[in-house]
């Protein structure tokens, strides 16, 4: 199996159209045009499927998921600083700020050199897809020509990408060695990088889109941010920057603006419907209602949060407030390139905020109780439509109109780490063991907008 824009294919698996619910697709028929995307879905009884069937079949265009694979929307990474894939899971027991200048920014520096960025951006891409991941929202770094590499290269390889240069021109917080000279060229490199992104001659079904990125606000002086906000009205394109990630970046933006991040952000312009801001641990009450009003969304990076955060990010609180929310893996940060490990970290995280970690309290008084408890369907969500939802882009299910981007679980897959049993597994329970034991063997196929990145 592979290129699956133009057919029909019959399948098996599991989607989410709203958080909390889980739809069991059983035997469904998604049929694609030439583009990629879903023209149809049609379920088994409903007026035109047998039909749909044997059209498909007869025309030499019905594909179909073998016994035991089953069929997930494309997992959405919303937050991966890509230069620093070679350091993953190195120093994680330093604080961010000792992490920053005695680890990442030295390697990030070295994407001064275009073969070395080549190298470490193709295995980074392989890498992701191989688990799954199908869209990405990425961070680079300061050099220009590294990120147009980067550029070709989810280009190359088929995934659904959005990037930016990262901006940091603060030289009382950013090394001499590494950030941009002025604010000015944070932002026409920014401005140049924009243009290569949409004026690229293999990017013209949009499949990399572009975004602004202020590595966050201690490395950027007032003058850039402004500038950059200034961009962002002119392009209308994506922002990705973090936000009050921990204590010591929280409390230098307002001990230096008045201001938290959000407040910040907002006030330069760099807060809207295409804002992705990571972490966001302690944002004040004020900031999540700015952040519903605004249309903004959050990379929640559970994992990476209890490396660099010091704090639980209180995502059902969040949600129901009615916060856009999409799962990132904050590489490296977070030391593992799989959204399916991030979803269960995010599972973990709301009960030990439900169930609280001081043992020399009483139950009652440990945590917060079963209001801040998520399950494996609101984790599933957030990783398919609710990052789609997030990043306003027609993907995280399989609804006619939104591109075919979709991962094949094998779970009967040789040194796969998932164990169904006849007399047990069925439904939904089948996905909640995916979801807990998928592992990168299980990854079978990986398709963006119909086209297979990854699989045989």
């Amino acid at each position: 199996m592979t290129d699956l824009r133009g057919t029909s294919l019959l399948c098996s698996g599991f989607q989410t159209l709203e958080r909390g619910t889980i739809d069991v697709m059983e035997e469904v028929l998604i049929t694609t045009d030439e583009t990629g995307s879903i023209s149809s879905f049609l379920r088994p009884g409903e007026e035109g499927y047998d039909a749909a069937v044997n059209t498909a079949r007869r025309e030499g265009t019905l594909e179909a998921l073998g016994e035991g694979t089953y069929l997930l929307p494309g997992m959405i990474d919303m937050h991966v600083h890509a230069p620093q894939y070679p350091q993953m899971g190195l120093a994680l027991d330093v604080p961010l700020e000792v992490w920053l200048n005695k680890y990442t920014f030295p390697l990030e520096a070295r994407y001064a050199d275009a073969e070395f960025a080549r190298r470490s951006y193709r295995v980074l891409v392989d890498d992701l897809t191989a688990n799954g991941t199908t869209t990405v929202v990425y961070f680079t770094t300061i050099h220009e020509e590294a990120t147009r590499i980067l550029v070709d290269t989810c280009l190359d390889k088929g995934q659904r990408a959005i990037i930016g240069k990262v901006a940091m021109d603060d030289a009382t917080q950013c090394p001499d060695y590494y950030r941009d000279e002025t604010a000015n060229e944070s932002i026409e490199g920014t401005r140049r990088v924009i243009e290569y992104i949409r004026s690229h001659p293999d990017n013209a079904a949009g499949l990399v889109q572009p975004t602004i990125s202020p590595r966050f606000i201690p490395s950027c002086t007032d003058a850039s941010l402004g500038g950059l906000g200034e961009l962002t009205r002119e392009y209308g394109c994506y922002v990705h920057t973090h936000a009050s990630e921990g204590d010591w970046e929280h409390n230098y933006v307002i001990e230096r603006l008045g201001m938290t991040d959000t407040e910040s952000l907002d006030h330069f312009g760099l807060l809207g419907r295409l804002s992705v801001l990571a972490h966001s641990v302690f944002l004040t009450p004020s900031d999540i209602e700015t952040i519903v009003a605004r249309e903004a969304a959050v990379a929640h990076c559970p994992i990476s949060n209890t490396y660099f955060s010091g704090a639980v990010f209180p995502l059902r609180a969040a949600l129901e407030k009615g916060v856009h929310v999409g799962i990132g893996t904050d590489i490296a940060g977070g030391p593992n390139a799989s959204v399916f490990a991030e979803m269960r970290m995010a599972i973990m995280g709301s009960r030990m905020v439900e169930s609280g970690t001081d043992a020399r309290k009483a139950p009652e008084e440990r945590g917060f109780g079963s209001t801040t408890r998520i399950d494996f369907r609101d984790a599933f969500y957030l990783a398919t439509t609710g990052g789609g939802i997030a990043l306003d882009l027609p993907i995280g299910n399989f609804s006619p109109g939104n591109h075919f981007d979709a991962v094949a679980i094998s779970t009967t897959a040789e040194n796969g780490t998932i164990r169904l049993w006849d007399e047990v597994d069925g439904g939904e329970g089948v996905l909640q063991k995916i979801v807990y034991t998928a592992s990168r063997p299980n990854i079978a196929s990986v398709w963006v907008a119909g086209r297979q990145i990854h699989g045989e």
